[in-house]
């Protein structure tokens, strides 16, 4: 059987994406967080899954491989959106960050298994659910990009979130175009470029990223003697606006405002609280006081009636919704859970971090 060149190109560059793909989940195996391997491994699956399935060829030779590969390909766009949350907010693995990639393969089966006359509407619906999960990636990696801590996974935002623009928007543009029956012949060539392009890069990058890409560093209050006299200054310049001045009261406290009352550059102020405070991003530094706080007066049976909504907007918090889920996040119930085990059980008083 004569193959046309664009075809057999079209299988080189799908090869090499699915070789990527392997070399990043290798790469993201050296990572200490099991949310970071189990999103990885999750986004590079399905990948791999969508690279094969997304061409009649290698689809057609799967055989009964095609059922499965077809299933792990519906929810990659969810993965994704997965491995960005993951990766760049160091948020957990849960139910609500899984849910994404649930909701993406019950579609994609309803339109796979569904009745024929509905199949192009419910994939143009699973479509546009992957373009949006995919803005709002990039939503992600933009807004958490001025209060992250960590150098190696800040010089990775700029690169990402202009290769993965460019991509989303190609992408979603040719599976549209399909789905409304305005498919031309050279699309499974450029989605194949496209995929070879953008693993390739991937690939590159995360075998070569920092472990800090990846990993917590163990926090610590005290200062290091590694040290020198410069940054033992600063340490007692900021612990001095935070404890002393309550600079974490502040709604809208930026790391740019912080370093300049400290009288440090923000690149120097942001190392310091990485390397030396454990923290990856500068909301997490923040609302470590805040909620410490927050426990301290949740505790104190003399506020037993004082709202929870009062309570966080006195710690800085702009509303409600940001401090149930810091707080949640740092103790695993919400305030008003926390407030009420807390009473009932007669515990003492936490500390006041002032």
């Amino acid at each position: 059987m004569d193959i046309e060149p664009v075809v057999i190109w079209g299988l080189v560059l799908r090869g090499f994406a699915v070789g990527s793909l392997a070399a990043i989940s290798a790469g993201l195996w050296r990572s200490g967080q099991a949310s970071i391997r189990i999103a990885g491994l999750l986004l590079t699956v399905s990948a791999a899954a969508y690279v094969l399935n997304s061409a009649a060829l290698t689809r057609d030779s799967l055989g009964i491989a095609e059922i499965p590969v077809h299933f792990f390909a519906l929810g990659g766009a969810g993965c994704f959106w997965l491995f960005i949350v993951t990766l760049f907010e160091d948020r957990p693995i849960s139910p609500l960050t899984l849910a994404p990639a649930g909701l993406l393969t019950a579609v994609g089966l309803a339109g796979w298994l569904g009745r024929q006359e509905m199949s192009s509407p419910v994939w143009i619906g699973h479509n546009l659910i992957e373009a949006a999960l995919a803005i709002h990636a990039l939503f992600v990696i933009a807004r958490s990009w001025r209060g992250d801590l960590v150098e190696a996974r800040r010089r990775l935002r700029g690169p990402v979130l202009g290769v993965v623009t460019v991509y989303v928007l190609a992408l979603s543009g040719f599976e549209i175009g399909e789905g409304l029956g305005l498919r031309q012949p050279w699309f499974d060539l450029a989605g194949a470029a496209a995929l070879a392009f953008m693993c390739g890069l991937g690939a590159v990058a995360f075998l070569h990223a920092q472990p800090e890409l990846f990993g917590s560093a163990p926090a610590s209050a005290e200062p290091s003697n590694t040290l020198d006299a410069g940054d033992r200054l600063l340490l007692a310049k900021l612990e001095q606006l935070m404890a002393a001045g309550e600079a974490w009261r502040r709604e809208g406290l930026t790391i740019g405002a912080l370093a300049a009352e400290a009288g440090a550059p923000e690149h120097k102020l942001r190392r310091l609280i990485n390397d030396h405070l454990g923290f990856r991003n500068f909301a997490a530094f923040v609302n470590a006081r805040r909620i410490a706080a927050a426990q301290h007066l949740l505790a104190d049976p003399a506020r037993a009636r004082e709202p929870v909504s009062a309570i966080a907007f006195d710690l800085g918090f702009g509303s409600l919704g940001p401090f149930n889920r810091a707080f949640k996040e740092a103790t695993g119930q919400t305030p008003t859970e926390w407030r009420r085990r807390t009473l009932a059980e007669g515990s003492p008083i936490p500390e006041n971090p002032r």
